[in-house]
């Protein structure tokens, strides 16, 4: 038996894929191009697959980043563990310690688990605090991604780890796990409300206002104005909230109070204005708005608003109209002791308590007054004649000094209503009283009988009339009227007593 030609064998083979690849390929149309054999990738996709461009990580494909992905996501298994741990330079010399012993200083890396020596253990590859794995450098930041999952938060994933987990610095990197999470930080809570930063109490009334709408209230809306030196309040009813309606009220507020230095609004439409600001601006008033969203800032205007809605809400209960019960209740309000300060608002702005109908209540003093010195008249007048004196009139005074009880003397000038200017014979004019004044057309009678002092002196003798005075005041020698008391008396205001022993018995 002969042999056969293998490589015709070759060929007619070859000759015959050729036709069927021809024969397969004639039923389409398509155009040749050169690949050179870098660009081929036939073999194997995995190792020699080429990139069109390895300086962009980003364009990859969707299906090849799920499978990365997907890779990434795989749960942390204890044979990934053991390896990493017999690859780690730290945990590789710990386990080594833990099974030969401990030497007696090590590095400052590992001083954290040499104080925790003698409660470290080695299973298999996997070192062991206690009951908590000790995860290699290479793997905790997929710990920590398995840790944080369902974004439980630092207090919740510390827990989760100190049951299954440690390493040196677990609690910080726990916390910056927290901080890092992007959606964890854009649906975190508010964190708390800083310390109470209230506003400084200006020392004069209507230095600064603190202004707010309220409302609607029975379908009005209400402007409210404080003083946040004295508390007192303005509330005006407003069917419209426009700047221009805001600074009518504004500026009739002005007109009683005055100008303010400062004043405080939220960021409402009509407080932004560029009309509100140029009327403040004009009249230097220096306006200061609230940070948006806090109403706290102005808290003075926002309590206020508070306490006047809830007063118009009773009110509404009790059947009153809104402006009789607002009418009320500012009363009231301006005239209590407010709770910040003490004090009434109307006594820190005007100086004086409103009078309500509770002052009713407590006695008049006043009237009190006037009742008892109505009976005090009524009791004295009974016994009492009411005289009265004209200029020129010849009167008899009474004399404060030693000498006769009384003298005549003539009106020269009137005080008041019970008290005359009286010229004596000596010259001098004396001020008294209408009760020690009567008619000189009668003597009054002796003190004493026998006594020179005690009769009357003769009137055309010792009592010189106006008329005579004025004649003879050219030759008069006397000395100048007095106004006042002779040099005589003494502060007296009666006549000087004469004392005498009295009469012992036996004597």
């Amino acid at each position: 038996m002969g042999h056969s030609n293998p490589s015709g064998i070759v060929c007619e083979l070859t000759a015959a894929c050729m036709q069927r690849w021809a024969l397969l390929l004639s039923g389409y149309s398509y155009d040749i191009q050169f690949r050179p054999t870098k660009a081929h990738g036939n073999t194997d996709g995995l190792s020699h697959l080429p990139l069109q461009d390895d300086s962009t990580l980003g364009n990859y494909e969707d299906t090849t980043v799920f499978n990365i992905a997907q890779v990434d996501a795989l749960p942390v298994h204890a044979s990934q563990v053991m390896t990493a741990t017999r690859t780690d330079p730290l945990l590789s010399k710990v386990m080594r310690y833990a099974r030969t012993g401990w030497p007696a200083k090590v590095s400052d890396e590992l001083r954290p688990l040499w104080r925790k020596r003698e409660e470290i253990a080695v299973e298999g590859d996997c070192v062991l605090w206690g009951t908590r794995v000790i995860v290699p450098v290479k793997l905790r930041q997929q710990v920590l991604g398995e840790l944080h999952r369902g974004h439980p938060g630092v207090v919740r994933m510390k827990a989760l780890a100190r049951s299954h987990v440690w390493w040196p610095g677990l609690d910080r990197d726990v916390e910056e796990c927290a901080k890092s999470c992007e959606a964890c930080q854009s649906n975190k809570h508010s964190p708390p409300k800083a310390p109470l930063h209230p506003w400084a109490w200006p020392t004069v009334p209507w230095q600064r206002i603190h202004v707010d709408f309220a409302g609607p209230v029975r379908g009005q809306m209400l402007l409210v104005i404080t003083d946040a030196h004295s508390k007192w309040p303005e509330v005006y009813t407003m069917s419209s909230t426009t700047a221009n309606k805001t600074i009518t009220k504004l500026r009739e507020t002005f007109a009683r109070y005055g100008l303010p230095e400062q004043l405080i609004s939220d960021n409402g439409p009509q407080f932004v204005s560029e009309e509100l600001e140029t009327f403040l601006r004009v009249n230097g008033v220096k306006h200061i708005r609230s940070s948006p969203y806090h109403p706290a800032s102005n808290g003075a205007a926002e309590r206020l608003v508070q306490t006047v809605k809830r007063a118009l809400e009773a009110g509404r209960v009790d059947g009153v109209p809104l402006e009789q019960t607002l009418a009320t209740f500012l009363l009231r309000y301006r005239a209590t002791p407010h709770a910040t300060t003490g004090v009434p608002p109307s006594t820190l702005l005007m100086g004086r308590t409103l009078r309500t109908r509770l002052d009713l209540i407590k006695p008049d003093v006043g009237r009190r007054v006037r009742e008892q010195q109505a009976h005090q008249k009524t009791q004295h007048d009974t016994h009492t004649c009411e005289r009265q004196f004209v200029l020129g009139q010849r009167v008899w005074v009474r004399n404060m000094r030693e000498g006769p009880r009384w003298v005549d003397g003539v009106i020269t000038g009137i005080q008041g209503p019970v008290s005359y200017l009286v010229r004596v014979a000596s010259g001098a004019v004396w001020r008294r009283h209408v009760d020690h004044i009567r008619d000189g057309k009668v003597h009054p009678p002796a003190t004493s009988a026998g006594d020179p002092k005690a009769d009357p002196p003769d009137l055309e003798d010792s009592l010189l009339l106006p008329e005579r005075l004025s004649s003879s005041s050219t030759n008069d020698t006397s000395p100048a009227i007095e106004l006042s008391e002779p040099s005589g008396f003494l502060g007296r205001r009666y006549p000087s007593r004469v004392h005498r022993p009295p009469v012992r018995y036996g004597q």
